[in-house]
């Protein structure tokens, strides 16, 4: 009998899920209605955050963030070459120069060091540095009270691209312990809730911050840049009756937004998953931690990502590296053979100077920890669903297939 397919990564969907989705279906919004709110309020509160505002994906929660920081054309953005290219195309919109930023070869993450290197050179170039998207890649936190303190001293405003970290807690620089997306050390944090990523409205994604504000702003930016409070009306003639209220079908387009909207539908599913959000982490950390053990006991000639010692971190992506050159194995076969064992993988991510698009915007020789760490990354299968003899059966395989590939 065949062996079940592990894909890399998929959606944990119960019956409750489904309750809350028909419930949303009968109820009288199908878009923009209490849902909404609801869901914005508990993903605040669980993140430790002020606002959350939820919007159609995570990459609108990037554009839009760069929107209320003012980012412009001319404006320098850094933004991380290892990284979905979302990380990136938030800032574009905008208009943004972008300055690539590397990472550690070894966690694919950005430092201190690899941050104020990017600030040298955009400075350089004589760019302007309006902001710099920090990714927290795998799960694992970026140490942002140290990238926080060289951005201050430069007047750079940082976005958290957390969108593989929900549930991951660190040490703050008080030795407090501090969740992402409570933006201890940034302006935003931005968030997926894609069907692989840790909770799923289907598509989706919010932004969380300490700014009402900013929110406020972020709300109006989301529904087409429409102003409805009075007080902030500027045609008084059209906004007021004789009597000096509003009118009430009244509105006024003050600013050029985006129909960036996230459904009630969406965000029923966003509730009810958030609810169990304290078993998908623990889920995910137990399956991370059988892994690593598995791996720790054999004598395959490949590398885990360390668990940092300051953190608690719920993996979006259990990543290898594997040196294939030295190995003499051909990557694409590689995972191909897995496939055929019934395992997934996939390789997360392909820089994104290497994108044609980016391309003139990069040098190759800055960015060479982004190419050390895409030539040997491979994210193994990870989600709740998963059993430890799951686990067990993976590390098998890739053994198995290492053995019989190598040369």
């Amino acid at each position: 009998m065949a062996v079940p397919f592990l894909p890399y990564g998929q959606q944990n969907i119960t019956d409750t899920d489904v309750d809350a989705v028909v419930s949303a279906l009968k109820s009288p919004f199908l878009t923009t209605g209490p849902k909404v709110a609801e869901f914005e309020e508990a993903f605040a509160h669980y993140v430790g955050a002020q606002e959350a505002v939820a919007v159609s994906n995570g990459t609108a929660a990037l554009h839009l963030a760069c929107m209320a920081l003012g980012v412009k054309p001319g404006d320098c953005v850094l933004t991380p070459s290892m990284s979905f290219a979302a990380s990136t195309n938030g800032a574009a919109y905008c208009g943004a120069k972008i300055e690539f930023m590397d990472c550690d070869p070894k966690t694919g993450l950005i430092t201190p060091e690899l941050f104020s290197q990017a600030v040298a050179r955009a400075h350089s170039k004589g760019l302007t540095i309006k902001a710099a998207v920090i990714v927290h890649i795998n799960g694992e936190p970026a140490d942002m009270a140290g990238i926080s303190a060289a951005a201050e001293t430069h007047g750079i405003a940082l976005i958290e691209d957390s969108c593989h970290a929900l549930g991951t807690t660190f040490e703050d620089h008080e030795g407090k312990t501090c969740q992402v997306g409570a933006c201890r050390y940034s302006t935003f944090s931005t968030f997926s809730t894609h069907p692989v990523k840790t909770i799923t409205t289907g598509e989706g994604g919010l932004i969380t911050t300490n700014d009402a504000a900013l929110a406020k702003q972020l709300r109006v930016l989301r529904t087409h840049g429409l102003e409805r409070d009075p007080e902030h009306f500027q045609h008084s003639h059209h906004a007021f009756d004789h009597e000096g209220n509003p009118n009430p079908w009244y509105y006024e387009v003050q600013s050029l937004g985006y129909n960036y909207r996230l459904t009630d539908i969406a965000c029923a599913l966003g509730i009810s998953q958030l609810q169990r959000m304290d078993h998908i982490a623990q889920k995910r950390r137990e399956h991370a931690k059988t892994y690593d053990e598995l791996f720790a006991k054999s004598a395959m000639p490949l590398a885990t990502i360390p668990a940092q010692a300051k953190a608690q971190s719920v993996r979006h992506l259990y990543p290898v590296l594997i040196d294939y050159d030295g190995l003499g194995i051909e990557k694409s076969r590689f995972v191909s053979a897995l496939r055929e064992k019934g395992v997934g993988s996939q390789v997360h991510y392909v820089p994104t100077h290497y994108h044609p698009l980016y391309a003139k915007e990069a040098s190759v020789a800055d960015l060479a920890g982004a190419e050390t760490y895409y030539n040997q990354v491979l994210s193994l299968p990870l989600y709740p669903e998963l059993t430890s003899d799951d686990c067990q059966r993976v590390v098998e395989t890739v053994d198995e297939v290492l053995n019989r590939l190598k040369g």
